[in-house]
């Protein structure tokens, strides 16, 4: 295509550009639109803002005629605004990815900063997990679990040789759901390309939000993709509590979630403290212990003893396993009736229980089919380690 348009020139209909000379990295194709058009649309079609941060504004689109987006506005009096904004674009305008969200176009004119995204009408994770009311009930903890293996999967992608990207704004305000409760991270203002070569890590002035990110970050300025599965962890901390990270409403001594809830955690009497009471009679004892012990390890002091998005990617599969009867195991009363298998009256008799076991049977317990914690005890499973990982 020819020379991208200028920036002051009206556009009559969306055309695709490429942009460079510092507005938009030339290798970002994106559909670029009349700012005046996607005005009209923001005023007229959008609800009320679901998310506002300093730099941003973001507008939930109502569906109606067309395709429903989402517009997401530059807060002109942000310091960062612009080069949060030129972030967006350069992240989302590459990456295509299920559990990403969808940047369809940009408008650049003049003062006008807009970015549009595909809509996301069940909103954010935060307000289903914090807010209250017939709008926003609480997520039972299936789709709990089905949010975190989609933020995990997305992170992941991030995290992969393709990508090599620390995404640095891990938290529940930054996952959308849409109709089907898909989670989609959301907000690339702040990722940052990994380090290349013989580099361990990037350096960087912190930024992020406070309660999320990693303690060597915050004391060093060293991030890696380790820094976003702390934050991972945090995240999931919040979706088995039902608790903000930081919380100053909550009793002394309980404002920050991290360090209120580790040392329950670990106990197997105590970790139904932790566990959020809306949630009750919904789970299993082995999946609330998994997931509180997968947190523990993303939450690990050391960065390194931290596991990689694709190690928790299959923890997390696991446990929906578990949860989903149509993948479980057939239940052994309701298998058809094996014509080989011996009478019960007449099977041998184990000597030590006294119990009848069929030949060849063995009380050891070898031969098992592995739950989703013996994924997480074994020492160096690491499925499908990725090179970006370490």
């Amino acid at each position: 295509m020819g020379a991208p348009t200028p920036a002051s020139q009206e556009c009559s209909q969306g055309v695709v550009v490429k942009m460079g000379v510092g507005l938009v990295p030339a290798a970002v194709e994106l559909l670029r639109l009349p700012c005046l058009q996607v005005q009209r649309l923001n005023v007229r079609s959008c609800s009320q803002p679901m998310l506002r941060s300093s730099l941003i504004m973001i507008s939930a689109c109502k569906p109606g005629t067309g395709i429903p987006v989402a517009v997401k506005r530059l807060n002109l009096e942000g310091l960062q605004g612009h080069r949060e904004w030129l972030a967006e674009v350069n992240y989302l305008g590459q990456f295509c990815h299920t559990n990403l969200v969808k940047l369809i176009g940009y408008c650049l004119e003049d003062e006008h900063r807009l970015l549009v995204y595909e809509c996301m009408p069940r909103g954010s994770l935060e307000n289903h997990l914090f807010r209250r009311g017939s709008h926003f009930q609480p997520l039972s903890w299936n789709l709990r679990m089905k949010v975190a293996l989609g933020a995990a999967k997305g992170l992941a992608y991030l995290h992969s040789a393709e990508a090599k990207v620390i995404y640095r704004d891990f938290k529940t305000s930054n996952i959308l759901l849409d109709t089907d409760y898909t989670a989609k991270l959301s907000d690339f203002g702040l990722a940052k390309d990994g380090p290349v070569g013989e580099k361990s890590h990037v350096s960087t002035r912190v930024m992020g939000t406070h309660g999320y990110a990693a303690p060597e970050y915050l004391s060093t300025g060293h991030l890696t993709a380790k820094s976003d599965i702390y934050s991972f962890g945090v995240v999931l901390l919040e979706m088995l509590s039902g608790r903000r990270a930081i919380d100053k409403n909550r009793p002394q001594g309980e404002h920050n979630l991290v360090e209120w809830a580790r040392p329950y955690l670990t106990h197997k009497r105590k970790i139904f403290r932790v566990l959020d009471t809306r949630l009750e009679g919904q789970y299993s004892l082995n999946g609330a212990q998994t997931i509180a012990a997968l947190a523990v390890e993303c939450l690990s002091f050391e960065a390194k003893m931290r596991p990689s998005m694709d190690a928790v990617v299959s923890i997390l599969e696991g446990i929906q396993d578990s949860s989903d009867p149509a993948r479980r195991p057939a239940d052994p009363a309701r298998r058809p009736a094996d014509p080989t298998r011996r009478p019960a009256a007449e099977r041998p008799q184990d000597p030590k229980s006294g119990s009848k076991t069929a030949p060849g049977a063995s009380n050891s317990g070898k031969g098992r089919r592995k739950s989703s914690g013996d994924l997480l005890k074994e020492p160096g499973r690491d499925p499908k380690p990725s090179a970006y990982s370490s």
